[in-house]
């Protein structure tokens, strides 16, 4: 069957699109939605969690220190698990790498609720993120190569809203039962495991990929099937770094550092960041939580806005000019937050949704850009490589940022040094070729 077509239903007034498509957009953008909830469930607790674990009241150098080595431990899941999954899906299928996703940071999110020290719980973190990172990484091939050409900017930007959906359904969830305890807030990471039964009966291989498996196994039996043979049997990730593929490689791993440090920083810290604001005005512990929960949420909702305007800004002005209007947008929205404003009213619920359009929306240039330099055979390893090996960097941010809170006094400072290193998204966009237009490589 053609999975491009299955069905050959078409929905609404969007006649280019078949039921099959809109089914792998729910598939792919639920997942993402729950990935982030989970991931966002974290940063909420952290402080909470925290400062049980470690007994008593510990300083804020020593939460500093420990929430920048536990998130540490997230993202370093989140870039191996990108990586090792992208190469899992371009052999073995995108179908079966997102089910496996989907379970793991399930399960070990919801495991994170029963940790007894910081090392069991880094532990669950770091598998949790081995799910975490992989879900998305190939859910964004999936979803590109499903769609082919039809509107796929602009319904990749919609998938991408998840992210920002997923941390206010987080800050939500943590509004609910957060005056529970951190431990039942994790618990709530099992729900995402439901999709797995709508994955396994209904979604199958892109006809793109299976395409690459039937050329692989004839090159396998000894027949030629075009000239360049050799160079395309050649393990994936070394292919990344062929003549053809280096600049590309170089791109992406630009962006992913420019926008992965801007925003898992801010990320982290920003509900800390948050609680501390609203305790200036004599308001904390349980009182503190509407303020926290409702702050990301807005600033989560700004989010959702910038995810779906990238496409469309996309594909008026071309990929790289929106990248680069993004960055410049979260560095002026991040430095107004964190070093103009001093208090969390009257203003600060005003900067949030901005600073979540951009810091946020940037990330849609991932689903859209990053599929669109690299053909189907290598494609989920490049994006998975690109982000992985970028949050490999960035894994050590909010540790970073963690461990000079201590030297200058301010998580507000050192988040908004961190916000700054969108810089490299502009520059890879100098680097990289635009591809408005253009068809999506086979």
């Amino acid at each position: 069957m053609d999975s491009t077509v299955a069905a050959g239903q078409r929905v609404g007034g969007l006649s280019a699109i078949t039921r099959y498509q809109w089914l792998v957009f729910l598939v792919v953008w639920l997942g993402w939605t729950l990935d982030a909830a989970d991931f966002g469930l974290y940063s909420l607790v952290l402080r909470p969690a925290l400062t049980q674990l470690l007994g008593g009241n510990p300083p804020i150098a020593q939460i500093g220190a420990y929430g920048g080595i536990l998130s540490m431990m997230g993202l370093l899941g989140w870039a191996f698990g990108g990586f090792v999954f992208g190469i899992y899906a371009d052999y073995v299928g995108r179908v079966r790498a997102l089910a496996t996703s989907i379970i793991l940071y399930s399960v070990f999110t919801a495991l994170q609720g029963i940790s007894q020290g910081i090392w069991d719980f880094a532990i669950y973190r770091f598998i949790a993120g081995l799910g975490t990172g992989a879900e998305l990484m190939v859910g964004i091939p999936l979803l590109a190569e499903a769609l082919g050409e039809t509107h796929r900017a602009k319904i990749a930007g919609f998938m991408m809203t998840g992210g920002a959906l997923g941390t206010f359904l987080g800050a939500w969830a943590y509004g609910l039962v957060g005056g529970y305890g951190w431990r039942v807030v994790f618990f709530i990471g099992v729900v995402p495991a439901l999709l797995l039964a709508v994955i396994r009966r209904r979604v199958i291989e892109p006809d793109r990929f299976a395409a690459v498996t039937e050329r692989r196994q004839t090159i396998r039996t000894g027949q030629q099937v075009a000239t360049d043979d050799t160079q395309f049997m050649r393990f994936v990730p070394l292919q990344l770094f062929s003549r053809e593929h280096r600049r590309s490689t170089i791109v992406g791993l630009l962006f992913g550092l420019g926008s992965l440090l801007a925003i898992w920083t801010t990320n982290i810290w920003l509900p800390t960041i948050l609680s501390l604001m609203v305790q200036k005005s004599g308001i904390s512990g349980a009182a503190a939580v509407p303020f926290v929960s409702h702050g990301i949420m807005t600033w989560s909702l700004g989010g959702i806005a910038g995810y779906i305007a990238f496409g469309f800004i996309a594909d008026i002005v071309g990929r790289r000019p929106t990248v680069i209007l993004y960055a410049v947008g979260t560095i002026a929205a991040a430095l107004t937050l964190y070093l103009g404003l001093t208090s969390y009213e009257p203003y600060y619920p005003v900067v949030l949704p901005i600073f979540g359009f951009f810091v946020f929306g940037t990330f849609t240039g991932f689903a859209v850009y990053l599929p669109e330099l690299f053909p189907t055979h290598i494609r989920s390893t490049a994006v998975g490589f690109t982000t992985g090996s970028a949050r490999v960097v960035t894994s050590f941010g909010p540790l970073v940022a963690g461990l000079l809170v201590g030297v200058f006094g301010s998580f507000n400072k050192v988040t908004a040094f961190m916000s700054c290193f969108a810089l490299l998204s502009i520059i890879a966009m100098f680097l990289g070729r635009e591809t408005k237009g253009k068809e999506l490589p086979h």
